[in-house]
């Protein structure tokens, strides 16, 4: 039986004269949810602040180049940090800008591909999608294993400081990488304190860059000359033309700048999402490149030897900086530590980022056991069974490090480019769409979004080529980069999926609205009992 809605009074449920509860309206948030089919499942728990926390957090670029640093140090050394950084703050700038208008235009937790299902052609919009969410999940499972690789590696390295007669086996790493990625599965259990923990892990970053950037020029004993820094090229790579060595470096650079589109899967978790999400990822761009610059920097012209930090027994090129900077090892750890806090926020923030990719994805059935993937524990708050599930195959990923170090190495790589791909694929979309034949969101560029997308799109084709060059030359087995492989496993598995049975079962954009509408007309008939 057909009824009108009408509004609650002091909280109170609205009635009709015949006794029948109507349903309240629903807010702005929700309804602009409804018209991409999707129900509000997630209670929007986050502020901007707590959005900015989980996005800056994870991306938290100062973080990045101190765990990555090895592979900065040998393709070109300062000179690639210092102005690597800067050109990949730019392109970030454009990465930012293009997904802040479609987050702006269609805010939705499933990110890049419901954009591409509702931008794509009738005849590829269903493939697109499917591809882009395969390709965004694995790129964030992969990011959650590297971050816990650098954990681990941190945290073995400071002990290996302390017990000098240590020699570190891959065993060991692994288990420290996998206590702490059961650690951030464990803190991603509880919904409630999730926005109070994105908080404290971004002040938690800055107050540890801040101490560190302080502490270290001022107790070097020596310090680098203006040329060392800014002029010094260093390539260790094997390659005779540097701009090759630059450029296989730039992952180290680059990779300190992924995962930008992590605040835009949680749009269904913050009020007014079409405008608080633009600002968490361009804030994210905006602190990352500051705070990686100036930390950069201020460690090159703090350290003695740059070539003991490729050497160093740690294993952990930016903690032999802090020893050569302090001179005592207690104070190398104690700074090694807070860059440990700050990577733990990091994964904290990648699981909360893996989950909702999976969680989203999964209720359109894009996934092997969507049914079971696609549930919200209400008590928690969460999407458990997804979280639980991704943490468990980062923790699998991990033993790949016991067998080889170079195999795990091309996963970084890959979270890189993979993430790249799934953005680049509703920007594509949009284009052949064209930009104005779809509505704008408060966030919307213009021109200047046409130029950020037209970047984008080339940058990920450079990258996908470029970044698969080996690292180091001669080519051997034990450092071949093996991306090529990665980017065939998870291409191959997803289309085995396809084929096999998501062709038949992941839901198009015409049947999430058709299904929201029949769910719609069947609640309004129920009678309260």
């Amino acid at each position: 039986m057909a009824y009108k809605q009408e509004v609650a009074v002091d909280g109170a449920a609205p009635e009709t004269e015949s006794g029948r509860l109507t349903k309240p309206p629903l807010d702005a948030d929700a309804t602009k949810l409804a018209e991409m089919g999707y129900t509000q499942d997630m209670h929007r728990n986050f502020s901007v602040w707590s959005v900015l926390g989980v996005s800056f957090a994870l991306t938290n670029s100062w973080f990045g180049i101190s765990a990555a640093l090895i592979t900065g140090i040998n393709s070109g050394g300062p000179v690639l940090i210092v102005y690597g950084i800067i050109l990949i703050a730019l392109i970030s700038t454009c990465v930012g800008i293009s997904l802040s208008e479609l987050v702006s235009s269609m805010p939705n937790a499933g990110g890049q591909y419901v954009w591409a299902s509702e931008l794509a052609p009738m005849g590829y919009s269903d493939l697109a999608a499917y591809l882009t969410g395969w390709f965004s999940w694995a790129g964030s499972i992969f990011t959650s294993a590297s971050v816990a690789l650098g954990l681990g590696s941190a945290a073995v390295g400071c002990y290996q400081l302390s017990h000098p007669d240590l020699v570190i086996k891959p065993w060991m790493v692994v288990v420290a990488y996998e206590v702490f990625n059961l650690v951030a599965y464990l803190f991603n259990c509880y919904g409630k304190i999730l926005p109070f923990v994105s908080k404290l892990a971004m002040w938690a970053s800055l107050v540890s860059f801040t101490v560190i950037i302080i502490t270290v020029p001022a107790k070097a004993p020596t310090h680098q000359s203006a040329k060392f820094v800014f002029a010094n090229f260093v390539n260790n790579t094997g390659w005779s033309q540097n701009g090759i060595a630059f450029i296989v470096g730039l992952i180290n650079t680059n990779w300190a700048f992924a995962c930008l589109d992590c605040a835009t899967h949680m749009a269904e978790e913050v009020p007014r999402p079409e405008r608080m999400i633009p600002i968490a990822i361009m804030s994210t761009v905006a602190l990352g490149f500051t705070t990686s610059w100036f930390y950069s920097v201020a460690m090159f012209f703090s350290m003695k030897d740059l070539e003991q930090l490729s050497k160093t027994s740690t294993g952990v090129p930016i903690l032999e900086l802090f020893h050569q900077a302090l001179v005592r090892k207690a104070g190398a750890i104690v700074l090694e530590s807070l860059i440990i806090i700050t990577g733990t926020g990091c994964l904290f923030a990648s699981h909360t980022w893996q989950a909702r990719l999976c969680w989203s994805f999964a209720r359109d059935r894009g996934l092997p056991a969507s049914w079971y993937l696609s549930k919200v524990d209400k008590t928690l708050g969460i999407p458990l069974r997804a979280h639980t599930v991704s943490c468990f195959i980062v923790g699998v990923l991990g033993l790949l490090y016991l067998g080889s170090y170079t195999a795990f190495n091309s996963m970084v790589t890959a979270c890189i480019v993979l993430l790249y791909i799934s953005y680049s694929v509703p920007i594509v979309c949009l284009l052949i769409k064209g930009r104005n034949n779809i509505p704008h969101g408060p966030f919307w560029m213009g021109p200047f979004g046409l130029f950020a997308n037209v970047v984008l799109c080339l940058w990920t084709l450079f990258t996908l080529i470029m970044y698969s060059f080996p690292v180091v030359m001669p080519v051997k087995a034990g450092n071949m980069n093996y991306v090529s492989v990665v980017y065939a496993v998870v291409t191959g598995v997803a289309l085995g999926y396809w084929w096999t049975r998501g062709k038949r079962t992941f839901r198009t954009r015409h049947e999430r609205r058709e299904g929201l509408q029949g769910s719609g007309s069947s609640e309004e008939t129920c009678v309260a009992r």
